[in-house]
C-alpha cells in the first residue's frame, strides 16, 4: 500500500497540538491528587492504604497495559485506539468526580488509568507518522516530552486551584472540556495511517505485567509499616519476580511478543530507557512530599503550595523546547545525563534549605532548576526511543517509552512516599504514626499543652522525612546520570 503524502506543514502542527492536549490531561491526572489529598482523606474517610491505592492505581494501570495497548494501535490503528482512549477517560472522569467512597474512587481511578494506557502510545505514534522531517520530529518530540513533564508537575497547581473554588471532585470535571474538543478535533483533523496489521494485544502478558507490578508496589509500602513484616515482604517480592519471570518466558514462546527484547539491544535503548523512568520517579517523589510538607507543615493552602509548586513545571517544558533543538547537535545520552546531574544538585540545595517566606526567591530558582534538568532527560530519551526504533515499531517503541515514564510515576509514589512514611514514623508515637494527618487529627482531641506538644513533634519529624526525601531524589539522579553518561560508549 502506497504511504501517506506528507501533511502540509500547519496540519501537522495542529495534529501535534491535539494528541499534546491529551497527553497534558493524562500527566496532569497522575499527580492533581497531591494537593487534593489532605481534603480527599478527610471527606471520604479514606485511610493510609486505601491513600496509597488512590494515588498509585492510576499509574500503576497505565504501566501495566501500555505494552499491550501499544501493539494493538500498531494493528488497528492509533487514531482509532486514541479515540477510544479519549471516551473512556471522560466517562471515568465523571465516575470519580462523584465517587462517595474511598473503594469507588479507586476503581474510577483504575478506569481512568485504562483510558490513559489507550491514547498515551497513540500520541507518541500519530506525532512519529505526522512529521517525517527528522528536525521537525526532533523538534515536535521536544515539545511532546516538555508538555509531558510540564503536565506531571503542574497537576498539584491545577488541582489547588479548583480546589480554591470548587469541592475535591471537581479535579476530575476539569478532564472534559478537553476530552470534548479533543474528540471532535481529532475526527476532523487527524488522519488515519495504514496500520501494520501484524500485531496482536496479549491480554495474559498485560495481566502478569500488572501483577508484578502490584506486587512490587505491596512489597515496597510494606517496607514503610512499623514493625516491618519480614513475611508478608518477602511473600510480595517472590510473587513479583514470579509473575516478571513468567511474563519473560511466556513473551520468548511468542512470534509477536508484547514486548519486543531485542529493542533493548539498540545503541542507548536501556540508558535512555532508564533515565526516562528513574528521571519521572524523582521528580514525583519531590513533589508528593514537598506539597503535603507545605500544607501540613507549613501550613499553605493547596493553591499557594500549587502556586510555590508552579515553577518546576515551568523549567520543563522550557527544557523541552530547547532540548529538541540541542540534541541536533549532541548525543541523547550525554544530554540526558548533564539534565539529571542539574537536577540533583539542584535538589541537593534544596535539601538544605530552611523554608520560610524571606527564601522564596532560592526556592523558585532551585525548583526551576530541578524540573529544567529532568524536562531535558525527558526529551533526550523520548527522542533517543523513537528515532532508534523502526516505523513499523514505533508503537511499541511509544510504548515502553511511556512505559518507563508512568513505572517511574509509579515507583517514585511508592518509594519516595513510603521512605517518608519509614522516616516519619521512626520518631513518633505508635498512635500518631501513621501519618500526620493522624497526627494532627490526634493532637486537636488532646489538651492544648501537649497536643500543641504532639504538633511540633509530628512536624519536626515529617520536615525530617522531607530533607530524606530530596536526598534521595538527588542520589537517584545522580546515579541514572552516571550510567546514562556511560552508555555513550
Amino acid at each position: 500500500m502506497t504511504p501517506p503524502a506528507p501533511l502540509p506543514s500547519p496540519r501537522r502542527w495542529l495534529t501535534l497540538a491535539i494528541v499534546a492536549s491529551a497527553l497534558f490531561m493524562i500527566c496532569v491526572d497522575m499527580t492533581v491528587l497531591y494537593t487534593a489529598l489532605p481534603v480527599l482523606t478527610r471527606e471520604l474517610h479514606a485511610d493510609a492504604e486505601s491513600k496509597l491505592w488512590i494515588v498509585n492505581i492510576y499509574s500503576l494501570v497505565v504501566a501495566g497495559l501500555l505494552p499491550g495497548l501499544g501493539a494493538l494501535g500498531d494493528r488497528y490503528g492509533h487514531r482509532r485506539l486514541f479515540l477510544s482512549g479519549l471516551a473512556l477517560f471522560g466517562a471515568a472522569s465523571v465516575a470519580a468526580a462523584f465517587a462517595p467512597s474511598a473503594g469507588w474512587l479507586i476503581v474510577a481511578r483504575a478506569m481512568l488509568g485504562l483510558g490513559g494506557a489507550t491514547m498515551m502510545p497513540a500520541t507518541l505514534a500519530i506525532i512519529r507518522h505526522s512529521f517525517e522531517d527528522a528536525r521537525e520530529r526532533s523538534v515536535a518530540i521536544g515539545l511532546w516530552a516538555g508538555i509531558a513533564s510540564g503536565g506531571l508537575a503542574l497537576g498539584p497547581v491545577i488541582g489547588g486551584l479548583v480546589l480554591a473554588h470548587f469541592s475535591w471532585g471537581a479535579v476530575f470535571l476539569v478532564n472534559l472540556p478537553v476530552v470534548l474538543a479533543a474528540f471532535a478535533l481529532t475526527l476532523w483533523q487527524v488522519p488515519r495511517h495504514a496500520p501494520a496489521g501484524t500485531a496482536s494485544w496479549d491480554l495474559a502478558g498485560s495481566l502478569l505485567v500488572m501483577a508484578g507490578l502490584f506486587c512490587l508496589v505491596y512489597a515496597i509500602k510494606a517496607c514503610a509499616h512499623r514493625p516491618v513484616s519480614l513475611a508478608t515482604l518477602c511473600a510480595a517480592l517472590t510473587l513479583g519476580v514470579a509473575f516478571f519471570l513468567l511474563f519473560a518466558w511466556q513473551q520468548r514462546g511468542r512470534v509477536q511478543p508484547l514486548i519486543d527484547f531485542s529493542l533493548f539491544r539498540l545503541p542507548g535503548f536501556p540508558a535512555a530507557v532508564a533515565g526516562a523512568g528513574l528521571g519521572t520517579a524523582g521528580i514525583v517523589g519531590l513533589e508528593l512530599v514537598l506539597g503535603q510538607h507545605l500544607q501540613l507543615v507549613l501550613g499553605f493552602t493547596p493553591l499557594d503550595a500549587g502556586l510555590i509548586i508552579l515553577p518546576a513545571p515551568l523549567g520543563s517544558l522550557l527544557a523541552g523546547l530547547v532540548t529538541g533543538r540541542l540534541l541536533r547537535h549532541r548525543a541523547a545520552s550525554r544530554v540526558g545525563a548533564g539534565g539529571l546531574l542539574l537536577s540533583a544538585v539542584a535538589a541537593l540545595c534544596l535539601a538544605g534549605l530552611p523554608f520560610d517566606a524571606g527564601l522564596t526567591p532560592l526556592l523558585t530558582v532551585l525548583l526551576v532548576l530541578t524540573g529544567a534538568g529532568v524536562g531535558t532527560a525527558a526529551t533526550a530519551a523520548a527522542s533517543a526511543i523513537m528515532s532508534s526504533a523502526p516505523p513499523e515499531r514505533s508503537g511499541m517503541a511509544a510504548s515502553l517509552e511511556e512505559v518507563s515514564f508512568e513505572l517511574g510515576s509509579t515507583l517514585g509514589v511508592a518509594l519516595f512516599g513510603s521512605l517518608m512514611t519509614f522516616v516519619y514514623v521512626s520518631g513518633m508515637l505508635p498512635q500518631a504514626s501513621e501519618s500526620l494527618d493522624d497526627a494532627l487529627r490526634l493532637a486537636g482531641q488532646w489538651p492544648t499543652e501537649p497536643g500543641d506538644a504532639l504538633r511540633a513533634a509530628a512536624r519536626a519529624a515529617f520536615t525530617r522525612a522531607f530533607e530524606v526525601v530530596v536526598l534521595g531524589a538527588a542520589a537517584l539522579w545522580a546515579g541514572t546520570a552516571a550510567c546514562m553518561w556511560r552508555s555513550r560508549r
